[in-house]
């Protein structure tokens, strides 16, 4: 079974590769890395106030956020999970 993450990341291989009219996705890339960039931070911030305050439901929602948006700039630069867990695995031992 493919994991959720692996196939989130895929679909966003693919709209980059294949743009889709109307997809919120290809608005992020078309705006550009600033653009995306300013998501993640705004997306981090809304983890923090819904740690502190907004209960565990509102937390995994902006953590969903911030995983996507994080996701977008790792797409835009060409980048993968795999890259991502090569480093964790590299930290780990």
């Amino acid at each position: 079974m493919t994991d959720i993450l692996d196939t989130l990341f895929v679909t966003l291989q693919d709209r980059k590769a294949n743009p889709k009219p109307g997809s919120y996705t290809n608005s992020l890339f078309d705006a550009g890395e600033d653009e995306i960039v300013k998501k993640v931070g705004e997306e981090a911030v809304e983890i923090i106030l819904a740690a502190k305050g907004q209960g565990n439901e509102r937390l995994v929602e902006e953590t969903a956020d911030l995983l996507y948006h994080l996701f977008v700039l790792l797409t835009a630069r060409d980048l993968t999970l795999d890259d991502v867990r090569a480093e964790l695995t590299r930290r780990h031992k």
